[in-house]
């Protein structure tokens, strides 16, 4: 009987871009966080909130890209296929989560025609915190199955 093992490989110029844009992200998301925190919506320039949230449109442009060109999903799915369904809702989520951020960047440069009042930008802050949980949730269940996958390919269960 033969018994077929996998491995992911990694590589190194790979991994270390997904560090960077992960860390790049990371900082990217709680600045945007903090610059619509309540307490700070009527001291914010909107120009400003329009230029993080371009920024973190494009940032999360390349986050999904990596994951998805790259076969950050594929290669642990070959050693756990039970999972392929959860990676596939997963990815699935990417294009959603991309809409959303594009249409908070499109509400707030619709703000900038100078009518905004200070709860249209309540409004953009609220949207962007839920966003924000939608985007961590995801973030979280992506990390869980890529932790499971390589748990299962290791066979730290035992």
């Amino acid at each position: 009987m033969a018994i077929h093992t996998y491995t992911v490989a990694i590589n190194p110029a790979f991994l270390q871009e997904i560090k960077d844009d992960d860390r790049d992200l990371r900082r990217l998301l709680t600045h945007t966080l903090g610059a619509l925190e309540p307490v700070r919506m009527e001291r914010v320039s909107l120009r400003s909130v329009v230029d993080l949230l371009a920024r973190l449109r494009d940032q999360l442009a390349m986050h999904f890209t990596l994951e998805e060109a790259f076969g950050y999903f594929d290669d642990p799915m070959e050693a756990a296929p039970r999972l392929l369904e959860r990676a596939e809702v997963l990815r699935s989520e990417h294009a959603p989560l991309f809409l959303d951020i594009c249409q908070l960047v499109e509400r707030a440069e619709e703000l900038m025609d100078g009518r905004a009042t200070v709860q249209h930008l309540k409004r953009l802050a609220a949207d962007f915190r839920s966003f924000y949980a939608r985007f961590q949730k995801h973030e979280e269940s992506e990390n869980a199955l890529i932790l499971e996958a390589f748990d299962d390919d290791i066979g730290v269960g035992d």
